[in-house]
Parts: C-alpha cells; structure tokens; sequence
C-alpha cells in the first residue's frame, strides 16, 4: 500500500485512502482474506459486542464453530457479518484501539465497504434497494404528486405497503420520510431580512439542501435560514445532487466519486467567493468532510469543499462562541431529549447538536449517545427492520423515561426511528413531539411556528 499518512501527521488516529481504483480492491479471494484478518482482531477484543449486529452476529459464528478460533468459520458465512453493518462509523471512531497508525490499521467501515464495493464488481445487485435508493430521481417524481406518494408511502396503508415489501423489499411497518410538494432550494427563494445589527454580520454561506432537506423536510432548512440571518449571516442554497451516501452503503464508489467531482465544483465558486459551507444533515456533512477526500484524495476542489464545510450545529455554536448570538432565545417548554446522531459524532466535532441546545436559556436537556438503530436505507429493509427497532429500543426507552415535551436529532431518518420505538413502548400513551435541534433552536428564538 502506498504511504498515505497525512501530511503534518501527528500521531493521532486517520483512515487510509480508498484504493477503490486498484483491480485487487476487488477480488473476492483478497477481500475475504483481509476479512479474515481483520475478524481474528474483532474476535480477540470485543470491545464492540452492543455496538450493532455485526459484531454479535461475527461473534456468535467463531463461538458456534469447531475451533471457538475464526477458523472455524465458513467464509461464505462472513457476509451476514457485511450484511449488517450500517457504515456509522462508530466502531472506527468511538471503540477500536487498532485503527491507524497502530500496525494492524483495523478499519471495519471500510472493510464491509470494500467488501460490497467487490460483490457489486461481480454482479451481485440488490436491483430493489438500488431504485429505493435513487434519491434524486425518486424525489423529484415525489414532488410532484406528493399527496399521492404520502398517502402511498404512509405506514398502515393495507393497499400499498404489503405491495411495496414485496416489490421494494420494504418492511410494511417502516416509515417512510414524507414528500413536500415544494422542494426547499423553491422554497428559499423567499429569503428573511438579514439582521444587520447581529453581532455575527458579514458572515456568508452557501448551504447545501441535502436530499432530505430538499425532497422530504424543507422545514429544516428553513429553520436554519431564518436562525443565521437573525444572527447576521447571509444565506444561499445549493443542491446540485445527492452526496451519494446510500450508493457508498451499496458499494458503489465509483458512483460517488462522480457526485463528488460534480458537487464539489459547483461549489468551488462559493468557496472562492469567501463562503462557507454548511451541510444540514450529519451523513452529507460527513460525506463533504471525510469520505470524498478518502475517495478523491488527489482533487483539490474536493479537498476545498472538506476544509470548508460544517455541520450546521457545529457552525452556530462557532458563532456563539466567537461573536456571540444575537440575544432573544427563550426556553422551549417541557424539555428535550436529544440523540446524538452516529454521523455527527463520527464527524469528531465534538457533541454540537447539544452544545447548541444547551445555549437555551431555562431548558431541561436530557442527551442520548447511543446508535438508534435504524442504519439509513438499512433499518427499512424487511429482513432488518425488527432488528433495527431492537438495536434502537435502549434510545427509545431511554426517551420514553425522560418524559420530555420533545425528541431531536440531527439525523431525521434516525429520529424517526426512535419515535416508532418510543409508540411501541408507549402503546395508546401520549407521544412528544419530534424536531431537528435547529427547529427548536429557531422556534426558541419565535423564528418559525
């Protein structure tokens, strides 16, 4: 392998580039020999037994075997291991003590990456999960029915549902993000006055829509509008496409590579123009951040864009602490419970989202920091779904018990998650109210409804 250590590396822990160009990248012998490798370290520590259900799942096989040792596991067997991963980084970044620089360099994301990356290079297509996961394509249709297509996606729908599982793959109990009928970069035409008086102006950034925020909630990019120009910052939205996180959970990196070079250029001109970019949900944050320069690392708009993109928590909390917030925050009543979403602490940030809240004045703030479960595209799958609520149900219940007004998270697909765990353990009992931390933070400040 290449040396490609970081420059003005310090000792602290990085990831390898993606050597996805590279025909060895994807040889199934070679891939499953490093799965080997990397299996006998995961099977020797266990350090990540409650992390998700690959781990157990790795576990269970090596102790069901006739040497308690991996070799005593069918490597036809690793694929449930791959199979389970949800690529929320949390392994690498929260628990191992093998990641690089240690010699063993164990990075079991990029592995399970690599491994679908080669199963796909050989023509094993999961054709429906690649249609549900065209999210461009798929959301401009939606748009432009979208009391059709809500009514069609709702969960109880007896007519739809049952024939989307059996079409989609997708579990009939799951939900599914709803459509608006006006996408966020129409609706931001319509843009707030600009506070000329708050200490943070003559800020300016460009904030990238995400798929979500464009298709499914605009509400959230909204909010953030409405907060940054009432704290100075001028605004403008982009969404030249999907960053392509559900192709990288497929495999597909080339597929991303392409979304990268595209994206990243037609924000170069912003960058260069004096702005920041601000991402509004942590897995596209993430991607900007750290997967395209580990995909592209010899772009520089790439790289650009990676060294001037936050997350949207992490930029109004910087300006908090480097100007100071235009003041005016009141409490929001009945407090919050806040998840910490896997991708925003996988960011290594710091706990932004809570930082953020933890600005309002007079407001209990209960704060989660375990994984929800649900795994993006992963957690709606029929053969997943109860095993997502399962991995989910200690944040549920832990929501459940805190008894606060509201639930927030970062990630809106994760939030989601949890409301449908709090509803089971619920049952017919009174359910709290599910925002996005900025939501909360703009309705504190009697910005939005």
């Amino acid at each position: 392998m290449a040396d490609d250590t970081p420059a003005g590396w310090s000792g602290s822990p990085y990831r390898h580039t993606l050597d996805w160009q590279n025909p060895d990248f994807y040889d199934l012998e070679k891939v499953a020999a490093e799965a080997e490798r990397v299996f006998d370290v995961c099977h020797s520590c266990r350090r990540c037994f409650n992390l998700c259900a690959s781990f157990p799942r790795l576990f269970g096989l090596v102790d069901a075997g006739p040497t308690g040792e991996i070799d005593g596991v069918d490597r036809k067997d690793y694929g449930t291991v791959v199979d389970a991963c949800t690529l929320c980084d949390l392994c690498f970044m929260t628990k191992c003590p093998y990641v690089p620089p240690h010699e063993w360099a164990i990075d079991f994301p990029h592995l399970m990456l690599r491994w679908r990356a080669a199963e796909l290079k050989s023509g094993k297509v999961d054709r429906a999960t690649r249609e549900v996961t065209k999210t461009d394509r798929n959301g401009k249709l939606a748009t432009l029915a979208a009391p059709v297509a809500n009514w069609a996606s709702a969960c109880g729908n007896a007519l739809t549902r049952p024939a989307m599982e059996a079409v989609a793959g997708i579990d009939r109990n799951a939900a599914l993000p709803r459509f608006s009928y006006r996408t966020l970069t129409q609706q931001a035409l319509d843009a707030p006055h600009v506070n000329e008086a708050a200490p943070g102006f003559g800020r300016k950034i460009v904030i990238y829509a995400t798929c979500y925020g464009e298709y499914n909630q605009p509400e959230i990019g909204r909010a953030a509008q409405a907060v940054l120009a009432h704290n100075g910052v001028r605004t403008e939205f982009v969404y030249p496409g999907c960053c392509g996180m559900p192709q990288l959970e497929q495999g597909d990196i080339a597929d991303v590579a392409g979304r990268a070079r595209e994206i990243a250029a037609a924000f170069k001109p912003y960058i260069e123009d004096g702005y920041r970019v601000v991402a509004l949900v942590p897995s596209c944050a993430l991607m900007l951040k750290a997967e395209w320069p580990l995909i592209l690392p010899q772009d520089e708009d790439v790289r650009r864009l990676s060294r001037n993109t936050s997350d949207i928590s992490e930029y109004i909390v910087e300006i908090a602490r480097k100007e100071g917030l235009t003041p005016g925050l009141r409490p929001v009543e009945g407090g919050v419970t806040l998840h910490l979403a896997c991708h925003a602490r996988a960011q290594n940030i710091g706990a932004k989202a809570a930082e953020l809240l933890r600005l309002l004045p007079d407001t209990k703030l209960d704060v989660i920091e375990r994984c929800s479960g649900h795994g993006g595209s992963w957690g709606i799958r029929k053969e997943n779904f109860e095993i997502a609520i399962k991995l989910g149900k200690p944040v549920a219940r832990a929501a459940a018990n805190h008894g606060n007004r509201h639930v927030a998270s970062e990630c809106p697909l994760a939030a989601t998650h949890i409301m449908q765990g709090i509803e089971r353990i619920a049952g017919n009992g009174a359910l709290p109210a599910q925002s996005h931390p900025i939501e909360l933070f703009a309705r504190a400040y009697g910005l939005v409804p």
